[in-house]
């Protein structure tokens, strides 16, 4: 058979189509005719793909990132620079102690509007980053955080805006003083992997637990009239199950402004306690940061009913935390369970609170350490 190299588009070299590397401009022409500049791996070249084999990679559970839209011909150099960084400069956290404060604001996390949140989060057909549906999910999360009474925080939201349908949220409470931030993010799309843009996926666990998460702990803290010291932030982040597009336009905008990251928090899928095994918090223990993990052990151990794990490796590109890990931000991921025991439901229709394994009481105590981490790190 005979056929076009540009045609296959390279899928093992960085050499573009037009004999050279790749660049800047060759990217803004090739994103306008819908392909997708993907790295599948720690220092490899990054490869296009059209939008039927992202498609495909997804539904394979493949794990990418997707650069398109933050492509530096000078990645690979880069990135290992704010690897050793990030190394060179491990933050040290203190232990926690701000119980007085965090435990009354722990005690008015309420497990019924939690389901109320994830009851309408899960209604939408799919939150899918280019679905109509994907952006209609991004405005109720902005409207749902807008409408929390802040009496005396100053506590702002707004819509984060892509070059695709969906947007991203983030909202921001300000610091007493000028500092770090303080960041816990959860992606708020959701995908079936067999139809990606008109098929059923709720999403429940995949991540409307760590999206519900978010919201409580950002309502409990602000009709608490918490105020943080140091700027704290909640972020959901869209498409990330199209390569951690979302959470890498955003940190790349902080890593380009300088803003400064005391601890980014992931929280992607808190609701599922596989039946037959014992209810644990379990910390993803590759691209993240080893103090700040130790840290939130802490926080469990204090905040908690859950003990805690170290879990198996979730591997390249797994959640919105890698974004920020590979520009040197410190970062953590605590998951539901041990990753050999995951939700079998997600990226189907069939990822619903009626799955066998589905715990509110696991994802109430993910609401109540996003909180006590927000509070403690802050503060």
């Amino acid at each position: 058979m005979k056929f076009s190299a540009c045609a296959l588009v390279l899928a093992s070299s960085i050499l573009s189509c037009y004999g050279g590397p790749i660049t800047v401009a060759e990217v803004k022409e090739k994103s306008a005719l819908g392909f997708h500049l993907l790295r599948l791996a720690d220092g490899a070249e990054p490869i296009w793909k059209s939008d039927a084999e992202t498609d495909e990679l997804i539904a394979n559970d493949v794990h990418f990132f997707d650069i398109t839209e933050v492509y530096n011909p000078e990645d690979n150099a880069r990135l290992a620079s704010l690897a050793e960084e990030a190394v060179s400069v491990a933050a040290v956290y203190p232990p926690p102690s701000h119980q007085a404060e965090v435990n009354p604001i722990l005690a008015t996390v309420s497990l019924t509007t939690m389901q109320s949140y994830l009851t309408r989060l899960t209604t939408f057909n799919n939150r899918y980053y280019r679905a109509t549906t994907g952006q209609q999910a991004s405005v109720w999360i902005r409207d749902t955080v807008a409408s929390v009474p802040s009496p005396s925080n100053g506590a702002s939201v707004a819509l984060f805006n892509h070059t695709w349908v969906q947007s991203s949220i983030v909202a921001k409470i300000p610091g007493r003083t000028a500092g770090p931030v303080t960041i816990l993010g959860a992606h708020m799309d959701s995908i079936n992997g067999a139809s990606a843009t008109s098929g059923r996926a709720p999403g429940a666990d995949d991540d409307g637990s760590g999206s519900v998460n978010l919201l409580e702990a950002f309502r409990v803290l602000t009709k608490a009239g918490y105020k943080p010291n140091t700027p704290l932030e909640f972020h959901w982040y869209a498409a990330e199950e199209g390569g951690l597009r979302g959470s890498q336009a955003i940190a790349t905008k902080y890593k380009n402004d300088g803003v400064q990251v005391k601890g980014m928090l992931q929280l992607d899928m808190t609701a599922y306690v596989k039946p037959g095994t014992a209810p644990v918090v379990a910390f993803m223990p590759d691209y993240v940061d080893a103090n700040l993990t130790a840290y939130v052990g802490s926080l469990v151990d204090e905040y908690t009913s859950l003990p805690w794990v170290i879990n198996e490796p979730c591997g390249y590109a797994c959640s919105d935390h890698a974004s920020w890990n590979q520009l040197g931000y410190p970062s953590v991921m605590p998951f539901e369970g041990l990753f050999s025991n995951i939700n079998p439901k997600i990226h189907t229709s069939g990822d619903t609170v009626s799955v066998a394994g589905f715990s509110w009481n696991h994802t109430f105590e993910y609401s109540k350490l996003a909180a006590a981490y927000a509070y403690e790190l802050s503060a």
